[in-house]
């Protein structure tokens, strides 16, 4: 039995180290059309700035090592053209010419590629680069050494975008980013992704966002923006998306679904009997709506390779479907989301509810402490978890993590106090913030406490509410939401005769934890009480 595997990489290698593992006797054939069939593509940033310091370190395993090690018939710069799926054969072009390939089984791990606008006077651009393999990465390495460009521009502000952002400005050039959405890491909520956009500009990158290029002049080192503003670049980082490979695909006579993606069953077989398709390409199902999406991720690839070689092998495996979990690092901050997001929820109409709580990776009073500020969605009346999204400089893996295992468990927010977390001095806390979303998370449930957010104070505000700040007055007087007057928490209780019980009361402090407690309080005296989802953390965060 002979199974070919179009493409390498996550999706493919993993398929084809599994299928060996079940199956000494088969002919198992990767026909990759370029030089590299398993690389660190997830690397490539940080071999820009020298973070990894040597190339072969991208390169996880090379066709020899693969033959002696799983007996893999590995075809680099081997490139199928056409797919046969009633004759079951493969076109492949090499440097020797064209060949046919026959097969019993065939997978599909053609990954995706960037997405290239049509801007004006981008065929003429000599300067202009993508990202998506070691080929890619060369390219910008030897422009980088031979032009030796003092100014970049990011178009683009993903992951693989400020990855790119962080690593050039780490070689010394001067960045600007340009987003079209409303802010950078389109893929969270705008208030997590505020804390991206002060980091960036924090380490002197300039961030224009809501801003589309619109052209390239003088062989791509002037841009044309949609506002007329004109910027001057030495290079340029396209990073504006990926579509699906799916070409070859289309060859086969495969069924495919959004956004050109190739559909396939819970078995990851396509239209077509016997050609499978794991990876970027694929639309999978969202576990939490049950819709259609997709996931450009390396761990749902890796995970999908394995099991459509379970399939192969006879064993019953079910694709369950993602729930896109991620994180990036830019420069001393992380953020990592798992999930849905706010505005996801909002388009689909659910009910939802949100909550906004900090902590800190591990014990505040053992040395190098930092704050890990947590964003968690769920259903208000069921406790199911929708979402999550983290940013701080340590620990948001662990806490996203943790919240992406419950999603997948079917946990709710009833169940997160409940978790038994690792807990000494140096690695975690004794009320971890995943243990305190859970807590928060169910006194909006059970109506001990009601919050409103930040977006909603000045509405709050017109129809009467009273805005108090119940920091102390030193740190009110370092900075404060307009409109918030002063009464410190530890003076409440003798100057309630202050507040007033007709209207109502929004209460902040800086993340929401004292505001909760003076909420408790000025409840049971009969207030009409409001707590700032956040508080001045997060204001100060969307503020800059």
């Amino acid at each position: 039995m002979r199974t070919v595997i179009i493409g390498g990489v996550a999706g493919g290698m993993s398929a084809a180290t599994r299928l060996r593992r079940l199956d000494e006797q088969m002919e198992i054939v990767i026909l990759e059309k370029g030089p590299y069939v398993s690389f660190a593509n997830c690397g490539l940033p940080y071999y820009v700035s020298g973070e990894i310091s040597q190339r072969e370190d991208l390169l996880v395993q090379t066709p020899e090592k693969l033959k002696a090690r799983f007996n893999l018939d590995v075809r680099p710069y081997s490139e199928a053209t056409e797919i046969d799926g009633k004759e079951k054969t493969v076109t492949v072009q090499d440097a020797n010419g064209v060949y046919e390939l026959s097969y019993d089984k065939l997978i599909l791990s053609p990954g995706a590629k960037p997405f290239i606008p049509p801007f004006e006077g981008i065929d003429e651009a000599k300067n202009i680069f993508t990202l998506r393999n070691v080929p890619d990465v060369d390219k910008i390495m030897t422009s980088l050494e031979k032009d030796k460009p003092k100014k970049a521009v990011v178009i683009g502000a993903g992951f693989i975008g400020l990855e790119m952002a962080e690593n050039l400005a780490k070689v010394g050039i001067e960045i600007t980013i340009i987003e079209m959405a409303p802010h950078v890491l389109p893929t969270v909520d705008y208030e997590m992704a505020a804390f991206i956009t002060n980091e960036l500009q924090a380490n002197g990158l300039k961030v224009l966002t809501g801003k589309s290029v619109v052209a390239f002049k003088e062989e791509g080192k002037q841009l044309v923006l949609d506002s007329g503003e004109e910027i001057e670049t030495d290079l340029v980082i396209l990073s504006v998306g990926v579509r699906p490979e799916n070409e070859l695909a289309q060859t086969a006579g495969v069924e495919l679904g959004m956004r050109g993606g190739i559909l396939v069953d819970d078995s990851y077989e396509t239209s077509v009997k016997d050609i499978y398709a794991v990876g970027d390409a694929i639309i999978v199902t969202n576990q939490i709506t049950k819709e259609d999406t997709m996931i450009a991720l390396a761990s749902p690839a890796n995970r999908q390779g394995r099991q459509v070689a379970d399939v192969i092998a006879g064993m019953k495996r079910i694709n369950k479907g993602s729930i896109g979990t991620a994180i990036v690092r830019v420069f001393n901050q992380s953020i990592a989301s798992t999930g849905l997001t706010e505005r996801q929820l909002n388009q689909l109409g659910y009910d939802f509810h949100v909550i906004h709580v900090d902590g800190k990776n591990h014990a505040g009073y053992y040395p190098g402490a930092s704050t890990i500020f947590l964003k968690l969605l769920f259903n208000p009346t069921t406790g199911e978890i929708y979402g999550a999204q983290g940013v701080g400089p340590d620990g948001v893996d662990k806490r996203i993590d943790i919240l992406a295992t419950a999603i997948k468990g079917n946990l709710t927010v009833e169940d997160l106090p409940e978790l038994e977390l690792t807990y000494a001095p140096p690695f975690g806390s004794a009320k971890d913030v995943v243990n305190m979303a859970g807590y928060t998370a169910l006194n909006i449930m059970e109506n001990v406490a009601e919050n409103i957010q930040l977006h909603e104070v000045d509405e709050a505000q017109k129809q009467g509410a009273y805005l108090v700040d119940v920091r102390t007055k030193d740190e009110f007087s370092r900075g404060s939401i307009p409109g918030f007057i002063n009464l410190p928490l530890n003076e409440l209780r003798s100057r309630m005769s202050e507040l007033p019980k007709d209207k109502e009361i929004i209460l902040s402090c800086h993340s929401g934890q004292r505001s909760y407690i003076a909420q408790r309080m000025l409840l049971q005296h009969g207030f009409k009480v409001k707590n700032l989802d956040g508080s001045y953390l997060l204001y100060q965060a969307v503020n800059g």
